[in-house]
């Protein structure tokens, strides 16, 4: 599965092979009334994980939203998506308009300072669409996001912006990692939103809501 060079790369793409990752700078103006909205109006809870057969509760706060009430597994832990709120329809509808691609569903992170972050992983979820597109948006404190190519090992790295915009898409989740480092030199919180299109997950039936 060691894909190199093999695709024509698009001139504003990130990666230099094996995916496509487009960052469109700033695309929302105002942000700070974005960050105030989803701090307010979204549930957030702590993350949970099963490392080892053990579950551990994360400091970051996480939130599930969708189309519908879809089934979502990651690290262990299963979630079901709660309906759209106004605000992050407003975000979906501008990204699918900018991006040219249609999302079902939006998982939020909440880092409440540069201590909290992710390590090295692929979002390839056999419920998400594959090879489909991911739209990352952040609002907030400006943080390092890294990729690392699975192979190769050579490693990108790009400032996000507040109220900024990057798709990851094609094969970069196949051929690379992704991290959000922690750092000493952020001390404010950050939201980001990674728009994605669940296609393989089981809905929860309204007998079980």
């Amino acid at each position: 599965m060691m894909k190199l060079f093999d695709e024509p790369i698009p001139s504003n793409n990130l990666l230099p092979y094996d995916g496509i990752v487009e960052y469109y700078g700033v695309v929302f103006g105002n942000p700070e009334v974005y960050y105030k909205s989803l701090i307010e109006e979204i549930n957030w809870q702590h993350d949970q994980a099963l490392i080892f057969g053990k579950l551990i509760t994360t400091k970051r706060k996480v939130a599930w939203h969708g189309d519908e009430p879809f089934e979502y597994k990651y690290s262990g832990i299963e979630k079901i998506a709660s309906p759209w709120n106004s605000t992050l329809l407003h975000l979906k509808q501008r990204i699918e308009q900018l991006s040219g691609d249609s999302y079902n569903s939006c998982l939020l992170n909440l880092y409440h300072d540069g201590s909290e972050g992710m390590s090295w992983h692929s979002d390839a979820e056999r419920d998400l669409k594959k090879q489909g597109s991911i739209a990352s948006v952040t609002f907030g404190a400006p943080r390092k996001f890294s990729f690392k190519h699975k192979y190769s090992k050579q490693r990108i790295d790009i400032l996000l912006e507040d109220g900024s915009l990057l798709i990851m898409k094609g094969t970069t989740q196949d051929y690379w990692l992704h991290q959000l480092p922690p750092t000493t030199k952020v001390s404010s919180p950050r939201i980001n939103l990674t728009f994605r299109t669940i296609e393989n997950s089981n809905k929860l039936s309204k007998n079980n809501k």
